[in-house]
């Protein structure tokens, strides 16, 4: 009998058992599908982010104003190849509730710099030449209905106009979609000039500045000299590569990570304590079996293999399945038209899987240790002696 079909005539001695801690497992591994993948649409959402790409802002706080004048001096710093820069909008159409990630932007270089905003060569020149133009991402447009040359009431809860309104009529001049699937395609993108020449308050500022060096190792000496201009100015710089700056933005709403990390670890300690539990009263039932094995040849270390391949197997079936479940319960949640926006990106990618897949291992693995420990040392006459 090969080792597998034991594997299996163990876990189905008591299938209510098995039954039992495979939706336990389970359970651990939907959890942990939908909060990486909430993780990493909060990532997407955040911007995308390249190696050679440093984001100046304010040191006091992302949210407080630069001059747009400090451009010009960061352009002439050694390592610079490139530079454009950005300003929150807080947009939404029609009603607060409708939100939209929003950003006023210079056109011309703001699209150069981001190459992983695709659009056809015509709608990023008209985006480029009209100031009351928008570039608006696939999903938000598919989730309106919006199409290019389409007026429409964009809204802001920040920016109020010189006349005292807040609407600011624009036209959708562009419509991009992501180089790849771990694009975000949420966001909208307004002419800064648009703004800056209308709004009531905060002119000739900007958010943040977006600077590309000559290569990702200089990063850290661009960064320093572009801070070292600033140093003891009205407005000082914090400069950082663009993930940090996307880590950070991330943080503001609570360490993610971590609230990731404690959800989950307490589940799989959980899950530990269950699994190894059960398992080693399963060997303390199998006594006498496992002595009869050992008396037909079966070497300890053998038995150990197959008692550490029923908890993988275990872990397995559960984790797969509950990784499948995720997987569908996140394709849902982004097909909700009012979801899609924020977590467009919310799915459970090949990074995603693979360490789910390491730790049903890890578990399996762990759960099994003792358990198969226990089976190597019975003792066969002691066995017989109790049965």
């Amino acid at each position: 009998m090969s080792d597998f079909r034991l594997i299996l005539s163990g876990l189905g001695r008591k299938p209510w058992r098995t039954t039992l801690l495979v939706f336990a497992i389970f359970i651990a591994f939907l959890i942990y599908g939908v909060l990486a993948a909430f993780q990493s649409s909060l990532e997407n959402a955040a911007g995308p982010s390249s190696s050679n790409r440093l984001v100046v802002a304010n040191r006091i706080n992302f949210t407080q104003p630069l001059p747009i004048a400090y451009l010009n001096r960061i352009q002439t710093v050694e390592g610079v190849t490139d530079v454009s820069y950005s300003n929150w909008f807080g947009g939404y159409y029609q009603e607060p509730r409708n939100f939209l990630l929003t950003f006023a932007v210079d056109p011309e270089s703001y699209t150069r710099i981001y190459s992983e905003y695709v659009t056809p060569d015509d709608q990023r020149q008209a985006f480029i030449a009209n100031r009351d133009g928008i570039m608006v991402g696939r999903s938000v447009a598919e989730q309106y209905g919006w199409q290019v040359g389409q007026q429409i009431p964009l809204s802001s809860n920040i920016w109020r106009r010189r006349d005292g309104t807040s609407v600011w009529p624009v036209v959708i001049r562009a419509i991009y979609d992501g180089k790849d699937a771990s694009t975000s395609t949420n966001a909208v993108f307004v002419h800064f000039e648009y703004l800056d020449e209308a709004r009531a308050f905060g002119n000739d500022t900007v958010g943040t500045i977006q600077v590309v060096t000559t290569d990702a190792s200089q990063n850290d000496a661009v960064a320093s000299r572009v801070d070292a201009l600033f140093a003891n100015s009205r407005a000082e710089t914090e400069t950082l590569s663009e993930a940090a700056f996307n880590a950070a933005f991330i943080d503001q709403q609570g360490n993610i990570g971590l609230i990731i990390l404690g959800v989950t670890g307490a589940a799989f300690v959980t899950i530990l304590l269950i699994v190894g539990n059960a398992m080693a009263g399963a060997i303390r039932e199998r006594a006498g079996e496992i002595a009869v094995m050992k008396t037909l040849g079966f070497t300890s270390g053998r038995i150990g293999r197959i008692v550490i391949g029923e908890t993988l197997l275990l872990a397995l079936l559960g984790g797969l399945i509950g990784l499948a479940l995720a997987n569908v319960l996140t394709s849902t949640l982004i097909g909700v038209p009012a979801l899609s926006q924020f977590f467009g990106g919310m799915r459970i990618t090949p990074q995603i899987a693979l360490s789910a897949v390491a730790f049903m291992a890890a578990l399996g693995f762990i759960t099994g240790a003792i358990p198969a420990f226990n089976a190597m040392r019975v003792n066969v006459i002691t066995a017989f002696r109790r049965i």
